[in-house]
């Protein structure tokens, strides 16, 4: 398969903290590009959300008290703080 060039200017600081990540995932910084690309095409879309915290706070809260349960099967609000920051992070 042939392949395209693709050049993206961006801080050194963040390519390198970037790939670290993409290190420790075994991969590099290609084949993470890669994977974006390839999931924006099947999602016909970006493959996460832009907005604020405070927004996704708001969704997320909905869509527990709608029953939507995005993670794993949890249907409700959390009973403290700490597990709505543990969904957060499983969110993002």
């Amino acid at each position: 398969m042939a392949t395209a060039h693709v050049n993206v200017r961006t801080d050194p600081e963040l390519k390198l903290r970037a790939q670290q990540i993409f290190n420790s995932l075994g991969l590099d910084l290609s084949t993470a590009v890669n994977m974006f690309l390839r999931q924006t095409v099947r999602m016909n879309d970006l493959p996460f959300t832009i907005g604020s915290f405070e927004n996704k706070h708001e969704e997320i809260i909905a869509k527990r008290r709608a029953g939507l349960g995005i993670w794993k099967g949890k249907y409700s609000l959390p009973d403290d703080f700490d597990s709505l920051l543990d969904d957060f992070k499983e969110y993002m």
